[in-house]
């Protein structure tokens, strides 16, 4: 691919979403941005349909990321994301019966690879290994993958390149993605998204909501990286 990967913005803050999520997406909604999303935690339900129905009468692809580890909660977090009416199901640990529900429902679904614990999630396991659990899943429906690269305990550029360049479906890099440094090494991976929610929340790309977000699209737009056309 040689797209610019697209920013997803996660209304979330150290894998919750926020409280004020929809006023911060209101203040926001002009931005550069297009993807925009946040966790199954812990807005309740019917203010999350709210703000994904509103993002969607807007013209944005949403997502739902969740962060489910078990089949019974994974599942229930599926469930959520098509009440929600979001476009794309992010997260949880890849069960057939998640899968299966997703393509009864016709709900992309972008599983986590690799040994994922803890909230924040940290990512344990071989690269290899990854791949090829990535592939399977691609192979029994999955719309695309969910890696959390900088939440890994290897080597995150390694991961990051590598997957990206093995892995023949949309692939999302998620997950603490808060300097220009980081958005050069997503650059030269170039997955097909990647995510920032905790860094415009910590002011890691400037003070403004908005203008921070219209700063990484532009710089991902704008700055020439070596190998990158």
């Amino acid at each position: 691919m040689n797209n610019i990967p697209n920013l997803i913005v996660m209304l979330t803050h150290n894998d919750k979403t926020v409280l004020n999520a929809h006023e911060i997406f209101e203040q926001c909604k002009n931005s550069k941005a297009e993807f925009w999303g946040f966790k199954e935690e812990p807005l309740p339900l019917d203010k999350m349909k709210k703000l994904y129905k509103y993002m969607k009468s807007l013209g944005k692809t949403t997502f739902l990321e969740v962060i489910a580890y078990d089949e019974e909660n994974g599942l229930k977090g599926a469930k959520t994301a098509l009440e929600c009416g979001v476009d794309i199901l992010m997260g949880t640990v890849f069960y057939d019966s998640i899968n299966q529900f997703c393509k009864n429902n016709n709900l992309k679904y972008m599983p986590f690879v690799g040994q994922v614990s803890q909230r924040p999630s940290i990512l344990e396991g071989d690269i290899d290994d990854m791949i090829v659990e990535a592939n399977n899943y691609i192979e029994k429906g999955a719309y695309g993958i969910d890696i959390l690269g900088y939440r890994y305990t290897g080597n995150p550029v390694e991961l990051n390149t590598k997957f990206v360049a093995n892995v023949n479906a949309p692939v999302c890099i998620a997950g603490s993605i808060n300097s220009c440094k980081r958005l050069d090494e997503i650059k030269n991976a170039n997955p097909w998204a990647y995510t920032i929610g905790g860094a415009f929340f910590e002011n890691k790309f400037g003070k403004d909501f908005e203008k921070q977000i219209n700063k990484v699209c532009d710089y991902m737009e704008n700055t020439n990286i070596k190998g990158v056309k």
